[in-house]
């Protein structure tokens, strides 16, 4: 039986605010999460991420009053990441509504993280987010960056997907650090390469500007699309996403009886 494809809305918080900036900087407010996330999800979203993106700059904890408030007005899954560092942080963000946890510093800090947090609490509740910049310090051209692509590593991203996959990561999030923001598009390129290797779902993250960037994405090999400024600032609704899917041939779920 085909598999729905996912639409999926990102807040990105910063100081208990949703924002925005491209490729990572220059960050703008965007607006109250909780009322962003329930917003989504009266439109249909199947799924709601939720990222601390300045949380392991400023080596602190996820605000977990907002992911609990977040999570009490959406009825979907949850992942929630930035500012993990050990399964203790796992088992208090599943405790305050998360369903899943988005991991990506630290798990190259400590890569046997991964599987630790797989082993206590299943692959399926580990999302290991992959920020990817184009790079010719590697033989894929792809490397990994952390601390919200402020910092680049020497892994080659798509060893360090193989191996997180190995691991126990049961899900990647893969944002293309060059797109992010710029509304361009997804990297197609990058989706592909990562679902020949994958075999675990891909989110593609990065570079949506518009409602016909969304289909190629999938086409490429993504198991998910993931945005947010074209939906924050009202440019498209995740049900014109869904349309779009849907016409060009691919299976949503309508969330709620109707598209929004």
């Amino acid at each position: 039986m085909p598999v729905s494809v996912r639409v999926i809305p990102c807040l990105d918080v910063a100081a208990g605010r949703v924002v925005k900036g491209v490729n990572f900087e220059n960050l703008r407010d965007a607006g109250d999460p909780v009322e962003l996330a329930r917003r989504y999800y009266e439109q249909g979203a199947d799924e709601i991420t939720f990222l601390d993106v300045t949380a392991t700059v400023d080596n602190r904890d996820t605000t977990y009053d907002v992911v609990r408030a977040t999570a009490e007005q959406v009825f979907i899954p949850l992942t929630v990441g930035g500012g993990v560092r050990g399964t203790e942080d796992v088992s208090r963000l599943l405790a305050s509504g998360a369903d899943k946890v988005g991991l990506n510093s630290a798990a190259i800090m400590r890569p046997p993280l991964v599987g630790e947090i797989a082993d206590r609490f299943g692959a399926q509740v580990l999302v290991l987010s992959l920020d990817v910049k184009r790079s010719t310090s590697t033989a894929s051209g792809f490397v990994v960056t952390t601390h919200g692509g402020r910092r680049e590593t020497t892994l080659d991203a798509l060893d360090w997907a193989r191996e997180v996959i190995e691991r126990g990561a049961g899900e990647l999030l893969v944002n293309s650090i060059d797109a992010d923001g710029t509304k361009a598009g997804f990297d197609l390129e990058l989706v592909r390469v990562m679902r020949e290797l994958s075999s675990v779902p891909v989110i593609a993250s990065g570079g949506a500007g518009r409602v016909e960037d969304f289909a190629p994405a999938i086409e490429a090999g993504a198991d998910a699309v993931l945005a947010a400024s074209v939906f924050h600032n009202g440019e498209l609704t995740v049900g014109d996403v869904k349309r779009e899917l849907a016409r060009a041939g691919f299976l949503v779920r309508e969330n709620h009886g109707v598209f929004e």
